[in-house]
């Protein structure tokens, strides 16, 4: 099992961005959905390793919040409210985030697991892929996000991008994206090489994997 908290960073300095964050969240398929714990936190329960993937990518792209992943078990029965669940997996969550919360950290991404080596692993997996994120261009992005589906001109903050992709829905080829933007197969082609998202995309089924081995 995995338990995501969120801490708003520069909270004191800003305005409250939980509200705008809970309905963002909605899209993520989570075993339990996201709730508001204390003060400029929240924290959901999630049972899939793709999904967390996707969620911790989505949040640090759009920037301004901590993030901490436990992975490990939690109590059963789980209640209907994350706020009231216990186990490993929240405990290890709390001290994910505290982490997160670093000012030493590249990225403010910590993962804490019952399996303290491949927490580790994971850990350090999502951290280079946000790095090679964060680098993206907004001409590499919009190709990026055309490719995954998404409308052109999706914001970072927008739902869809934390939402689970439709199986239903093919991918554009290279061509489409082309017509789509206005440019060359060869500008699609070099956009998508100099953003790394093939190299990127292979990856997440191996951060997956270092998530579930997390858990234990």
């Amino acid at each position: 099992m995995f338990v995501v908290d969120l801490d708003q960073r520069g909270s004191r300095r800003g305005t409250d961005q939980v509200p705008a964050l809970l309905d963002r969240l909605r899209a993520v398929p989570a075993l339990r959905g996201f709730e508001r714990t204390v003060g400029d936190e929240v924290q959901g329960v999630l049972d899939d390793a793709d999904d967390v993937v996707r969620l911790v990518l989505g949040v640090l792209r759009a920037g301004g919040w901590s993030v901490g992943v436990g992975a490990g078990p939690v109590d059963e029965p789980l209640p209907a409210s994350p706020r009231a669940g216990s186990g490993a997996a929240f405990v290890l969550a709390r001290e994910a985030v505290e982490a997160a919360k670093s000012r030493a950290r590249p990225v403010s991404l910590a993962v804490r697991g019952a399996e303290p080596g491949a927490a580790a692993d994971a850990e350090a997996l999502l951290t280079l892929l946000a790095a090679v994120r964060a680098r993206r261009t907004p001409a590499g992005w919009a190709v990026v996000d055309a490719l995954d589906g998404l409308p052109d001109g999706t914001a970072p903050d927008a739902p869809a991008v934390l939402a689970r992709p439709r199986p239903s829905v093919a991918a554009p080829v290279q061509e489409d994206l082309a017509q789509t933007f206005g440019i060359s197969q060869q500008a699609v082609s070099q956009r998508l090489r100099a953003a790394l998202r093939a190299e990127e995309v292979a990856l997440h089924p191996l951060a997956a994997r270092l998530l579930t081995q997390a858990a234990g």
